[in-house]
């Protein structure tokens, strides 16, 4: 097996884009840490570095590093410069020479997906790993609308059979470079991974793709919240080996520790005291634990800049003008897209200042917030030990995303009690037969929903929504089973907003101490009771209908399924059952919002499938084998988030795409 590497920098553009100075050094620092023989362990000769490269000149390295290589050989193409779309939508990677005509890209002068893509698709190799730390809006000019422009599907762009794709923002956001940092953000945290060896989660002594994202995307988001970093791996890609890692490094041991026990840029009493125990005990020089410490507390402590800079400018709005003109509005918009600030990131400081010039109402966040995070919940009947009954309302749409009826439903369910207030409603869904899959002329469908199947579902109880963060930190307090439950892992904060980077492994630990607390088995559904559930006696690609609208359910509005029409995209989760129509059952949030991991492993189809709704376990069942998703997310299409749509991920995945609800048997007692 050989090892090949392509890495693209490009700093500098025509004037109609802006300059990226960061990009030709990440070129260098990736190229150092690959080239380390106890790092990347890649041969000089084989990792080609081009800077400002003009287009040709990048095709035809693209063209050899894929071209004759062998099937075990590792190819890894790295791109750090602007992304830009032509007016079809379709992704293009800048180069030297790239420019714009009146904001519209000039085709010739960059290098389209497509030939990367069909470059990767001639291939040999089965392990490829493919890194854009660029982003796809961002590369316009002032003046025009970023938000307005789309988004790119990157796994329709770049396929992602036996791959890894990596970027460094969702496609409608923008890359970061960082102030006092030579590098841009999100490849300095790369780079960072694999020369700490802070990357390897398992401490195996290898870093994997899905372990240097998931370090790299940790790290961003401390950093730049408004980034989001994905993530697209396919079969095996996720486990393609990048790069080595020290076992036993006591450096490396302090720095995890230090990771575990920062609290907001802090470290509580104890926590101190403890780390200065360890730096005694792994025998740490006071400024090497010291240079560990800033490290890791370094993307809270920018963070923490960037909010008091955009207080301080928005302090000078209010003194100079009040009200604030739509022209200082739009500037404090392009400001804090600048910084990498969110929406509920800037909405406290608005609420301090903006507040005490008005005697009104509690304020919203003054650009573009999203008020209350109390979801419109139905009324909630019965309690704790006995059955109640709720109402919800039912909504069908035709093919064009048209709204042609809303009834009322009923539904019973009991109320399992958490502790300190916290509640989780579990609906009674009936038993019955459902064909499980979707047919050969639904819309987008995929072969692994095949073949359609008649299955039978006994009764059981279902999560009303998807679990929130609250419930999963009431649980994560619990006495451990067999693992320990990180108490806030979501990138996106709030009680009642779902919980998600949460593994399956961390899922099914939560189910375990969840039944322990409560004396009744927990658990997470099968995939069939999961179909089952979210179909609720429909036959349509979603319960609601036909296609699916951005009114209904919160998904990557700027993707059309069918006739229907264009929507928004919140580009973040939002509050469970905030959408407000639940299906025939009385279930929420089934399409979108996050992807729900099932019990069952993957298999490749339904030959040979139970018919009688359990899950679907092979006989040498291990840990390692990929578990499955179900119902997309924010973040995906609406192809993705039909009733019959499948995904899966290894079992210790953890994405800010993924979250799970949960199930029982049926009784009348939680």
């Amino acid at each position: 097996m050989a090892k090949f590497a392509l890495l693209i920098g490009v700093s500098e553009y025509e004037q109609s884009l802006t300059p990226l100075p960061s990009a030709a050094r990440d070129v260098e620092a990736l190229k150092q840490v690959l080239i380390h023989p106890e790092m990347g362990g890649f041969a000089v000769a084989d990792v080609t570095v081009l800077t400002n490269p003009q287009r040709q000149v990048m095709e035809r390295a693209i063209y050899q590093l894929f071209s004759n290589r062998q099937k075990d050989d590792l190819v890894l193409f790295y791109f750090s410069g602007h992304g830009v779309k032509n007016e079809s939508r379709n992704l293009y990677l800048s180069s030297g020479e790239t420019s714009l005509d009146r904001g519209r890209l000039i085709p010739p002068t960059a290098v389209a997906a497509r030939f990367l893509h069909d470059s990767m698709n001639g291939s040999k190799s089965e392990r490829q790993i493919i890194i854009l730390d660029c982003c796809f809006s961002g590369a316009f000019p002032d003046g025009l609308a970023a938000k307005d422009d789309g988004s790119v599907d990157i796994q329709a762009e770049l396929g992602s059979k036996g791959r890894a794709i990596l970027t460094s923002s969702t496609s409608t956001q923008y890359s970061f470079e960082q102030e006092g940092s030579d590098l841009s953000i999100y490849t300095r945290y790369l780079v960072e991974g694999i020369e700490k060896g802070t990357a390897d989660q398992d401490e195996d002594g290898w870093i994997s793709a899905d372990e240097l994202h998931i370090y790299a995307s940790s790290k961003v988001l401390e950093a730049a919240p408004a980034m989001t970093p994905q993530f697209y791996p396919v079969k095996e890609g996720y486990r393609i080996r990048l790069a080595k890692a020290p076992v036993g490094d006591p450096k490396l041991k302090y720095r995890k520790e230090v990771k575990l026990r920062a609290n907001q840029g802090k470290f509580t009493i104890p926590a101190r005291r403890l780390l200065n125990s360890l730096r005694n005990q792994l025998q740490l020089l006071p400024e090497e634990a010291e240079a560990i410490e800033a490290e890791v507390l370094q993307p809270y402590r920018e963070f923490q800049r960037k909010l008091q800079e955009y207080e301080q400018t928005l302090r000078e709005c209010v003194e100079a003008e009040d009200p604030l003109s739509e022209r200082t509005l739009d500037d404090l918009l392009a400001y804090q897209q600048h910084l990498g600030l969110r929406d509920e990131d800037i909405a406290p400081i608005e609420a301090r200042i903006i507040a005490p010039l008005k005697a009104t109402s509690p304020p919203t966040p003054l650009l573009k917030g999203e008020g209350s995070s109390t979801p419109p919940f139905p009324a909630r009947e019965g309690g704790p030990g006995g059955l109640g009954q709720f109402e919800f309302d039912i909504v069908t749409v035709n093919a064009e995303g048209k709204e042609t009826n809303r009834r009322r439903g009923q539904a019973e369910y009991f109320t399992a009690d958490l502790g300190n207030g916290i509640t989780l409603d579990m609906v009674s869904i009936p038993g019955g037969e459902f064909l499980m899959g979707s047919t050969k002329n639904e819309l987008e469908r995929s072969d692994d929903e095949e073949p359609q199947h008649q299955v039978t579902v006994q009764p059981f109880f279902m999560g009303k929504f998807p679990v929130t963060q609250a419930q999963w930190r009431a649980v994560a307090a619990l006495p451990k089973i067999k693992s320990d439950l990180e108490p806030d892992p979501s990138s996106f904060k709030g009680v009642n907003r779902p919980v998600e980077q949460v593994s399956w492994f961390d899922a099914v630990e939560f189910c375990a101490r969840l039944s322990q607390k409560l004396g009744k088995e927990y658990r997470l559904p099968s995939e069939a009771e999961w179909e089952y559930a979210c179909r609720a006696g429909t036959t349509t690609p979603f319960h609601f209908g036909e296609t699916i609208t951005t009114d209904l359910a919160n998904y990557d509005g700027n993707y059309i399924y069918g006739s229907g029409l264009k929507g928004g995209h919140q580009g973040k989760t939002t509050d469970v059952g905030s959408f407000g129509a639940a299906n025939a059952f009385g279930i929420y949030d089934m399409h979108g919002l996050v992807w729900e991991w099932c019990l069952d492993q993957w298999h490749d189809n339904y030959q040979g499938a139970p018919t009688d709704g359990r899950a679907w376990l092979t006989d040498n069942d291990n840990d390692n084998h990929a578990r499955l998703l179900r119902g997309g997310s924010w973040d995906y299409a609406p192809r993705h988030c039909r009733s019959a749509s499948r995904d899966r991920l290894a079992p210790d995945d953890r994405f800010n795409v993924i979250g799970f609800r949960v199930v029982c048997a049926v009784a009348r007692t939680p």
